[in-house]
């Protein structure tokens, strides 16, 4: 007999002790903050405001954010590194308020690979860059994705170290026109440090106020010199995070215990941050400096090892596992055919039978006769998880030819792995015959991809320009390759009781079988020009053009227009309108996965088709297209002294958004007619779904960025305030494909207003960080109920909050530091999942936009050489 335990954390008295520590600090800086500062303005030093060049956006030489007619926020790699926060994900989310990212719990894939929304749209709509390169995409497609991701494929930005990055660029407007796909909700840029000499090493360990979830980092950076005129960089870093739990007892598994049975864990079902081991990450980024053109070459390699729980197996109703008949009977397959007995669960009045009655019953059976509640009597929590491995290389040379063109030639490789792995479950069909320790590998998903690139640009002067105009043109080409490997036999594989009602694979996650696994891959070509010219010192347009290719769907155009006019020294009004397009990956376009069950006493199957598939063709599927967008923005920039303020409105209209449709039916007459069709595998499947072209939303918004530099508190002061409202509509959409559920999700999951204000502080070797963030209200359908009103509903609206965060460090001279701080300070969790006990056992809504683990404190000690 098995049964599964788990250790609650609980709060220490380091972890209390640092969080009053970090409260002082809190109340001292928001007490100081209020002081009027007159003596800063008798001070003999002038600040002059930092500008942090980027070329994102632009193809012409490189502008200022506040000098872009595009809005840009410009990151400080310092700014993502020193935070409690250790994955690139969540510190972007700290640092980006229209980017939300939350822990996803119990789901699938979208577990290890977690996808993130900028503006409310899905990862797969925002383009990402490495130095400036396209960053090719995971391997995982999010089948769960919290219903605003679902059957996205979007990169995984959690492989690259944060140590490594100079500085992060989002441009925060649609850029198809001058990037290509995916760059409808805006483009966001990692620049990685180029060391020549020197470097840092870090230790980091911290965990939740709750006494678990203890994270261990270790980072470094080195540069080394390449000849006299390049530099070597290399960045490492290993992380190690426990799993948490924020879980209370399920009422079905509550009930169980309450009938004696002792086998029955508590919690039963586990809701928290999944266990996460092996955590590796390396970059490298090479240069050459000459003296007409520049050689690069950078890439990267991760892998990590991801598991979290699933469902809770009922020992007294789960079907096809436990019972066949809802719960009236146990389920008892016959090993040789010479018949077995009725076992009952319940009484005559549905009440649970006793324990020991029903242990009894089972320990009495004859030899032929086996049941899984004799090896797990209490039930039982399948485990999910996977290794994933990510890497990629690029390279290329840059310079200028004699006659004045300015050109880029690179080629790129990347690819991102994802091998996933089951335990703590079974094929139920295989009976007692189960795999060792009840491990189970289902398969692999590899996304490749492969680019180059050549780009040319010159400057001309024009008689009517103050500047030299700006022309750049290029051509890209690009191939993407997506493949499916079958897992192990006993993970797909169907058993000798699957005859008798029990399920067939991996329970909770069956394998790919050879008839799924497959290699599918695309090619596409581009062309694009784009122009630049400031009429006036006070007066800029951009246009761009760009043309592509696909293999698959044929070709798209789109465009961009920008324009920017100085109103005076501190103000300007900028602008832009463009149309974009989001291509349906190879993934999504012939993804494939069956899973088989006998339904009706009749061995039937249950698939993922490519919507090109005959069957899913006669229930509508037809090849994906791909997205297509309008954005507009229109913003207003000031910038003077010691003040940097930029307000930003936008709207993006996205036509024919990818969703998965419902599940199809097949009735004897479609059989029939597919089997007539030359359609084999149609003999053999019971109901089908697939990807289409569905529904249109409507997202528009405000962006408000403000930072105010000033000589405070006897030291450095920085105040940044940044916040966006964001609101989604869906214009149009099919009932029959993604529902009013799945609307109110699009509309309402995300909170609709999300900001933060920062106070930074430098006292010379004291320095400190104090930031409030807030998140608006949210909504949640819990577990995916798939409903609007009605009984079985289970809605959850969630109040908006406040999180504070606190540092405070000491750098000393020899370049030593340690760093102290608090993520969460005040220990702010959302408010209870009023159906927690009732249904699933998740204490908090799992979806929360600012999670549900509670505080976090954190100790950092470093060295810089």
């Amino acid at each position: 007999m098995k049964a599964a335990t788990y250790q609650v954390g609980k709060k220490k008295p380091l972890a209390l002790g640092i969080r009053w520590a970090m409260m002082g600090f809190a109340a001292l800086a928001l007490s100081q903050a209020a002081v009027a500062q007159d003596d800063a303005e008798d001070d003999d030093v002038s600040l002059e405001t930092v500008v942090v060049k980027s070329s994102l956006g632009s193809r012409g030489q490189p502008r200022s954010e506040n000098q872009s007619a595009v809005p840009i926020d410009i990151i400080g790699g310092s700014e993502m590194h020193n935070q409690g926060l250790t994955d690139v994900l969540d510190q972007m989310r700290t640092v980006v308020p229209s980017l939300n990212v939350n822990t996803q719990p119990i789901s699938d894939a979208a577990t290890l690979v977690r996808p993130a929304n900028l503006r409310g749209l899905p990862p797969d709509s925002t383009l990402v860059l490495v130095n400036g390169k396209r960053r090719h995409r995971s391997a995982v497609i999010s089948f769960l994705g919290s219903g605003l991701a679902d059957g996205s494929q979007g990169p995984d930005l959690s492989v690259i170290p944060s140590i490594a990055l100079e500085q992060v660029e989002v441009l925060r407007d649609g850029a198809a026109a001058q990037y290509g796909s995916d760059a409808i909700a805006g483009v966001i840029n990692f620049n990685l440090k180029k060391k020549a000499e020197g470097g840092q090493v870090e230790i980091f360990g911290g965990e939740h106020f709750e006494g678990d979830g203890q994270t261990q980092q270790a980072a470094s950076l080195f540069g080394f010199p390449l000849t006299d005129a390049g530099y070597a960089t290399f960045a490492f870093e290993w992380r190690q995070a426990d799993p948490t739990s924020r879980s209370v007892q399920r009422g079905d598994a509550a009930a169980v215990a309450a009938t004696g049975n002792p086998f029955v864990p508590n919690p039963a079902q586990i809701w928290g941050s999944p266990d996460v081991n092996r955590d590796f990450k390396s970059t490298v980024n090479i240069g050459l400096v000459g003296d007409t053109n520049d050689f690069y070459l950078f890439g990267n390699y991760a892998s990590r090892d991801v598991d979290g729980g699933f469902y809770y197996r009922n020992p007294a109703s789960r079907a096809g596992v436990f019972s066949g008949d809802g719960g009236e009977t146990l389920l008892i397959g016959d090993l040789t055919g010479a018949g077995c007995p009725s076992i009952a669960l319940v009484d005559a009045n549905g009440a649970l039978l006793p324990f020991n009655t029903v242990n009894a019953a089972v320990g009495a059976l004859p030899a032929n006769c086996y049941t899984f509640f004799s090896d797990f009597p209490g039930g039982f929590t399948p485990r999910f998880g996977g290794q994933v491995r990510d890497a990629s290389i690029v390279g290329g040379t840059r310079g200028e030819f004699s006659n004045g063109w300015r050109y880029d030639f690179s080629a790129s490789h990347g690819q991102s792995e994802v091998d996933f792995y089951m335990f703590n479950t079974v094929n139920a069909s295989l009976g007692p015959n189960q795999p060792a320790g009840n491990f189970f590998r289902p398969g692999s998903y590899i996304q490749t991809e492969r680019t180059f690139n050549a780009d040319f640009s010159k400057g001309f002067d024009t008689s009517f320009t103050a500047y030299p105009l700006n022309v750049a043109l290029g051509l890209e080409w690009r191939e993407e390759e997506f493949e499916i490997k079958n897992g192990d036999q006993a993970s797909f594989e169907i058993g000798p009781l699957a005859s008798q009602g029990f399920l067939i694979g991996s329970n909770g996650f069956p394998g790919f079988s050879p008839r799924d696994a497959g290699v599918h891959s695309r090619s596409n070509y581009a062309a694009y020009v784009d122009t630049e010219a400031s009429f006036t010192e006070d007066f800029m347009m951009a246009a761009a053009l760009r043309f592509e290719d696909f293999e698959d769907f044929g070709t798209t155009t789109n465009w961009k227009l920008t324009t920017r006019y100085q109103l005076n020294d501190a103000w300007a009004l900028r602008g832009a309108v463009s149309t974009g397009f989001r291509a349906p990956t190879p993934g999504q376009s012939n993804v494939r996965a069956v899973t088989t069950q006998f339904i009706n006493g009749e061995l039937r199957d249950t698939a993922t088709l490519p919507p090109t598939n005959p069957i899913a063709q006669r229930f509508g599927g037809q090849p994906l297209q791909p997205e297509e967008s309008t954005n507009f923005s229109f913003g207003l920039v000031y910038a003077d002294n010691d003040w940097q303020i930029t307000a930003d409105y936008y709207r993006i209209e996205v036509e024919d958004r990818i969703a998965q449709s419902t599940n199809f039916d097949l009735t004897d007459a479609d059989r029939a007619a597919l089997v007539e069709q030359g359609v084999a595998e149609a003999i053999s499947l019971n109901s089908v779904r697939f990807f289409i072209n569905d529904f249109d939303t409507t997202t528009q918004g405000v962006d408000l960025v403000a930072n105010y530099f000033a000589n405070h508190f006897g030291g450095d002061t920085t105040y940044a305030l940044a916040m966006n409202w964001n609101d989604t509509e869906v214009d149009k959409f099919t009932p029959a494909i993604i529902g009013e559920a799945r609307v109110q999700i699009l509309e309402d999951a995300l909170p609709s207003t999300k900001g933060s204000f920062t106070i930074n502080q430098d006292w010379g070797g004291w320095n400190g960080l104090l930031r409030l963030n807030y998140y608006g209200s949210f909504y949640e359908d819990h577990v995916d109920s798939g409903c609007v009103v009605g009984p079985d509903c289970l809605p959850i609206y969630g109040d908006s909050a406040f999180l504070v965060d606190a540092e405070v460090g000491y750098n000393f001279d020899n370049g030593l530091y340690v760093k102290a701080g608090a993520q969460n300070l005040f220990d702010k969790y959302p408010e209870k999942n009023p159906y927690g006990e009732a249904v699933v056992g998740a204490e908090y809504p799992p979806l929360t936009p600012y999670g549900f683990n509670g505080g976090f404190y954190y100790v950092r000690l470093g060295y810089k050489f």
